[in-house]
């Protein structure tokens, strides 16, 4: 049995934002004055009056969403010291961990590699550890490169453990060039430089296979399962790869490598797909009550970080107040002033602290601690998603519920009913191999709750003493990570949120995971795009945040705060409208703005200075530059009108029945060692041929011809006086374009292809011409 708690293993802190609110609010007064003088002025002006008017409301409701989420604040201190006066060593909860990767040349094995030893390292009991990576693209590459790692995992680990090494990733512990000093004893140094010899030697022997200098033995035992693997089409592969057998706690955890079965003719629903896939092998092998999922790049950074979300997990006086634990995304050798605006700090910062305040924050898809029971389908007082219409929650229900597989049902009985792991345990996994392979076929799921959307369910109260109450629910049977968007994080989090469960933010120093962001233009747009079209296609669901706030237990300021993410894609109609007004204002002749001698242009003056300070405010609060801030802005336009205006559309299709939406993989950086990228053009913006582009490029172009003619004085039929506040917009706008600016001019990746630029001109050059 637990100890009494002596004192609390974390605390809930409200931050003090007087001054925000002050902003929040003047902003807020700012916008509601400019929509009143614009409905006042409406009937004196034409079209151009209107567009802006609708923009604007657009621009306050989304001011509002942000006000809303922001307005209560908080941040989560634990205490990871008092766990263990909590709790006796042996009596710390299990954990299965999953790594999911994809694509080997999107995602290259040596950084999977870092990853998983950085969680086989962690300050946690190895035998309530086990880590499962899957692997979708069922690469052979990939499956050697764990191989070769769990022999240096043997190494690394102890050394670790041993030194009370920080950096528990290797790569970023061993690119550093001073040694620690900590320890500068003969034996120390003679480890650390065997240390450094292995892992150089592991790191050539992967490269060697991902260059296919060497070749895999298919016909030994370990490879025989990928000798006649095709992309897209290959059979179910687990592979115990390192097993605790002994059940030591200073030995390494399980490492298990998973590939679902994949057939052409099934869906496969992308990473939830094989996230349930990861849930059900573990349920079947291992069943520890928590789970903790990360991507492939995000490493293991804090060696603690098991013990600090065992502090919210575990310390929460109500199981309600903890459904999960999400840490922030934080990334490793960021480029100096965000360049591409991708790192978001002053997002987390902000926004993270302040819907931590409400129902929680959301699941950003890695770094997150989920309790099991929650992801199949608990509810907070006990009942449960289930199907059929009798009362009783019988082995039958459960099969129809979570599969066919007999293994799996009574593990999942077993941790439904307050029981974790195996029932005979210690157990060998291998034994185990069989019923996990089961549970990870194409059409196991068919007929039952994983994921998908069922109906005429009903929520059985679980009372395994015999009694059970049937309860009507509006919410239909899902359970495991739900499918139906490219952005399943969000929409599984959201669900859980609904039904009542509240989650915990954790952001303890040093950083729980770091991961690598996107680089380049190309990369960090597709990015974004998916994320845009994954947030709209919720949003137009039957999992709407509004649905679910009224049939359900979402609360209605977790509903806005959620509407103000999975809102991306929308905005960018009324940004790009927005944006291109002041150059047709120029060449029409006609203006949006209120004149220079008119009292009324204070509001949208004092507005701009507003919303722009109040951004320098939050970045230096941040510790982040004035360029940065200017990044980040001019990013956010960017960003609106090229890949969000891509999700819209993408979204748009499938609504019409045109196309479906497409999961792409975000390519990681293999930089490895320091120095990589820290030259002179690692923060310029490159290109491709992608269509993504488009937009704002003529957007550009279109400013600038609207510059030059205003400029020449082509539009003569007005005064370049009475179109001054235009003209400033619009230079701007074209500053906030100055990497498609540059793109015009650059070549090879750093330029806009010419053909693009060609294509556009011509459209112009017509469009203009036209009467």
């Amino acid at each position: 049995m637990a100890k009494p708690i002596p004192s609390p293993l974390y605390e809930k802190i409200p931050q003090k934002n007087t001054l925000h609110r002050a902003l929040d609010l003047t902003i807020f007064f700012l916008l509601l004055s400019l929509l009143a003088y614009r409905l006042l002025s409406l009937k004196n002006n034409g079209f151009t009056w209107l567009l802006a008017f609708l923009c604007e409301s657009w621009f306050t409701f989304i001011w509002i969403l942000n006000v809303s989420t922001k307005w209560n604040p908080v941040s989560y201190k634990t205490y990871p010291e008092r766990l263990l006066q909590c709790y006796r060593v042996d009596e710390l909860p299990p954990v299965d961990m999953f790594v999911t990767t994809a694509d080997p040349m999107l995602e290259p094995p040596i950084i999977t590699v870092n990853t998983v030893l950085s969680l086989l390292a962690v300050d946690y009991p190895a035998n309530k550890l086990s880590c499962y990576v899957s692997d979708d693209g069922a690469s052979p590459l990939t499956f050697y490169a764990l191989l070769e790692a769990s022999k240096f995992a043997k190494l690394w680990v102890p050394f670790c453990k041993k030194y009370g090494i920080q950096t528990r990733a290797p790569f970023r512990y061993i690119s550093r060039e001073l040694l620690p000093s900590h320890d500068n004893s003969t034996e120390f140094l003679q480890e650390y430089r065997k240390i450094m010899g292995e892992y150089e030697e592991l790191r050539r022997r992967i490269e060697d296979a991902t260059l296919k200098s060497i070749s895999y033995e298919f016909s030994t035992a370990d490879f025989v399962a990928f000798s006649n693997i095709k992309k897209g089409s290959h059979p179910t592969i687990i592979k115990v790869i390192l097993e605790n057998k002994e059940s030591r706690s200073d030995g390494l955890p399980h490492l298990v490598y998973v590939s679902r079965e994949k057939d052409p003719k099934h869906p496969h629903h992308y990473k939830a797909g094989a996230m349930n896939v990861l849930t059900r092998v573990s349920g079947a092998m291992t069943n520890a009550p928590f789970m903790l999922n990360v991507d492939c790049d995000m490493y293991a950074n804090n060696p603690l970080i098991f013990h600090h979300a065992m502090c919210l997990l575990l310390g929460s006086k109500n199981e309600q107040d903890c459904g999960f634990v999400q840490s922030p995304q934080c990334f490793y050798d960021g480029l100096k002033d965000d360049p591409f605006g991708n790192q978001l700090v002053v997002l987390y910062k902000y926004l993270g602290s302040g819907i931590a305040g409400l129902q929680g924050p959301t699941y950003s898809g890695t770094g997150c601690f989920h309790r099991r029971k929650v992801i199949y389908g608990l509810w907070p007082d006990g009942r449960m998603e289930i199907k059929g219409r009798s009362g009783k929650l019988t082995d039958e229900r459960i099969q129809k519920t979570f599969g066919n597989s007999k293994e799996f049902t009574t593990t999942a009985a077993r941790l439904l009913s307050g029981l974790s792991g195996i029932s005979h345990c210690p157990y060998d996994l291998l034994n185990r191999v069989e019923a996990a392979q089961e549970v990870a076929t194409c059409s196991y799921e068919y007929g039952t709750s994983w994921g998908t959307k069922a109906h005429g369910m009903r929520v059985v109260e679980l009372d395994f003493l015999g009694i059970d109450r049937l309860v009507k629910s509006t919410c239909k049977s899902q359970i495991g990570w739900l499918y139906g968007t490219t952005t399943e994080d969000v929409l599984t989090g959201m669900r859980i949120h609904a039904r009542g469960w509240k989650s915990t933010d954790c952001r303890p120093d040093p950083p729980a995971f770091l991961g690598c962001a996107p680089s380049g233009g190309p990369a960090a747009l597709t990015q974004q795009k998916r994320w845009a079209t994954g947030f709209l296609e919720i949003l137009f669901s039957k999992n709407s945040p509004f649905i679910a706030s009224f049939t359900a237990k979402l609360q209605f300021r977790q509903c806005l705060a959620y509407v103000w993410l999975i809102s991306w894609a929308l905005r960018s109609i009324p940004e790009l409208c927005y944006l291109a007004l002041p150059a047709y204002c120029i060449m029409a002749g006609s203006h949006f703005l209120p004149k220079v001698q008119e009292p009324a242009v204070l509001i949208p003056i004092s507005l701009f200075v507003s919303y722009n300070f109040y951004n320098l405010f939050e970045y230096y609060g941040a510790g982040f530059s004035i360029r940065a801030c200017w990044n980040n802005l001019r990013m956010g336009r960017i960003t609106a009108v090229t890949a969000w205006l891509f999700g819209f559309f993408s979204v748009i299709l499938k609504l019409l029945g045109l196309s479906e939406t497409v999961f792409e993989v975000t390519k990681k950086d293999q930089s490895t060692t320091p120095g990589e990228g820290s030259d002179n053009d690692a923060g310029r913006f490159t290109f491709d041929g992608s269509l993504i582009f488009v937009p704002a490029t003529t957007l550009l172009l279109v400013h600038l011809m609207a510059l030059f003619t205003a400029l020449l004085g082509l539009f003569d039929h007005v005064g370049i006086e009475s179109r001054i506040g235009e003209i400033i917009c619009s230079v701007w706008v074209v500053l906030c374009f100055s990497p498609f600016l540059e793109g015009l001019f650059g070549k090879g990746k750093y330029g806009i292809p010419t053909s693009s630029i060609s294509n556009l001109l011509f459209t112009i050059a017509v469009a203009a011409a036209a009467p």
